[in-house]
């Protein structure tokens, strides 16, 4: 219940499932301030299969979002804004009226198979990377709309205006039509050293340059609620913020890191390995390592790696549970501690691992093609994809020390991942140093400071940080030192191949 704390609403959608939480900045006698965050609403957030193709609900995604403002004002609370937060690279199209054409595509939609390569012959690899600066992946927003020219597609051909997933979900409660840095980054359209849109390349590609906004910075004002917004659920005209819309970028903006260096890992479905820097690296080294340069909040860029993640266990658990045989996490996360460790291992970022369906299969049979003991027990499975994401964290942790000359003492693990503590341990073997874990619900935290920030309530992302490290716990790992990890982890580079 609101106490006259100031707060703000934050929408947090992920892959798989959505909350609103409210965040409240109260001060304490001393002087100080500290965050205090509350879930208020959470909702699914399910794929639609629509003959071939793999969709976003986007309609019940706003409703869900109305249901969550609603329930915010029937509680009590007073919030002064709210900020809405997504995965990357998905968008929605509008029409001359800026009517909807039609749901848009899930980045897992296989409409984009086989497109790296066919645009990295028409431009080159090289070009590419240059030009969009991220780590060439099927989902980028400029193989989905490639994909949609190849196919001669009426929606794009009707199309006047592009809008990113949290971009066009604030334009259903607003009416207003903006683009925000961080998700515009995340296209592979946008040149990250000129920082505008890429028109060149959308020409070569058959995509039309006019349906992308200018881009605004995370902080900007969007505006108030709409009159039928607001008339429908009887609230006030609070203001939505664009915040670091890029889930991701909310995330890093919530890590409590003291200093300018240092390195993170935001572990979720994805995993986003990297650092915080004030301009993109785009050297030679850095795309034949696979590193991405998304727009940050606060005027910077995260050099990142995105690994495949829990994903990987999220789909064997799904087919558990299907088949009758349902355990929560926490009794898998037992099941793995129990199993013998470094038995088999995979390479997590291995395309067959992608897409949804038989990954159970699918990591038994990486294993027996390799060479290894085959897992069969879903303890043995369990412990095979978290061993094998520690070993690909270690991996990209080096890469990044390599590439930007820095030397990080510990990684700052945040996101919903870290609750899995058996993971965190692992990785803390496995980089041997420090790992410093939390917050869990990072991405809205994130969000929330951006909201502070915007209303002058907080003076900066620095201060932001520290607010963080004030207001939630922080679990520390420390490498076991009982168990030697190099042999087995050469191992793993060998079969892992020359994959960056």
């Amino acid at each position: 219940m609101n106490d006259g704390a100031m707060s703000a609403i934050a929408f947090d959608l992920g892959a798989g499932s959505g909350r609103a939480l409210i965040g409240e900045l109260v001060r304490e006698e001393a002087g100080g301030a500290k965050l205090r965050v509350t879930e208020i609403h959470r909702f699914p957030n399910d794929a639609i299969q629509v003959g071939k193709h793999l969709h976003w609900d986007i309609l019940r995604l706003f409703e869900e979002i109305k249901r969550g403002i609603r329930r915010a004002f029937r509680e009590g609370y007073k919030p002064a804004s709210l900020g809405i937060d997504t995965w990357g690279v998905d968008f929605g199209l509008l029409d001359a009226n800026g009517e909807l054409l039609g749901n848009p595509y899930h980045y897992r939609d296989p409409q984009t198979d086989g497109l790296i390569d066919e645009v990295a012959a028409l431009i080159g690899k090289e070009e590419l990377f240059r030009q969009g600066g991220l780590q060439l992946m099927p989902f980028n927003t400029i193989y989905q709309l490639y994909a949609m020219r190849k196919a001669a597609s009426p929606k794009l051909d009707a199309a006047r205006t592009l809008l990113l997933t949290p971009d066009l979900l604030a334009y259903l409660l607003t009416g207003k039509q903006t683009c925000e840095f961080t998700m515009a980054t995340t296209t592979q359209l946008f040149h990250p050293e000129r920082r505008e849109w890429n028109g060149e390349l959308m020409e070569r590609l058959g995509i039309p340059p006019g349906l992308f906004l200018p881009p605004i910075q995370p902080g900007t004002e969007i505006g108030p609620l709409s009159a039928e917004v607001c008339e429908e659920l009887g609230v006030p005209p609070i203001r939505a913020i664009a915040v670091g819309t890029h889930d991701t970028e909310s995330a890093v903006a919530a890590v409590p890191a003291d200093g300018e260096s240092f390195a993170y890992l935001v572990c979720g479905t994805w995993s986003l390995l990297g650092t915080e820097l004030p301009e993109p690296l785009l050297t030679p080294e850095t795309m034949e390592a696979e590193f991405s340069n998304e727009g940050g909040v606060g005027d910077t860029y995260q050099l990142l790696k995105n690994i495949m993640g829990l994903w990987i266990l999220q789909e064997c658990k799904r087919e558990w549970d299907e088949a009758g045989t349902a355990k929560d996490y926490g009794r898998l996360a037992a099941e793995a501690e129990a199993a013998e460790p470094l038995r088999s291992l995979i390479d997590p970022d291995d395309l067959r691992f992608y897409s949804p369906g038989g990954m159970t299969e699918k990591v038994q049979a990486y294993c027996a093609e390799s060479g290894q003991p085959v897992p069969k027990t879903e303890g043995q499975i369990a412990r095979c994809i978290l061993e094998s994401l520690a070993f690909r964290y270690r991996q990209a942790l080096e890469q990044a020390e390599r590439l930007t000359g820095r030397v990080f003492p510990a990684l700052h693990m945040v996101g919903g991942g870290i609750q899995n503590r058996l993971l965190c341990r692992l990785t803390a073997s496995a980089i041997g140093r420090p790992v410093v874990a939390g917050p869990v619900e990072a991405s809205a935290i994130g969000n929330l400071l951006l909201q502070f920030i915007a209303s002058g309530a907080c003076a900066d992302l620095a201060s932001a940080r520290r607010l963080v490290a004030a207001s939630f716990p922080l679990d520390r790992y420390v490498p076991d030192g009982k168990t030697s990890l190099q042999a087995k982890y050469e191992e793993w580079l060998r079969f892992r191949g020359s994959r960056a």
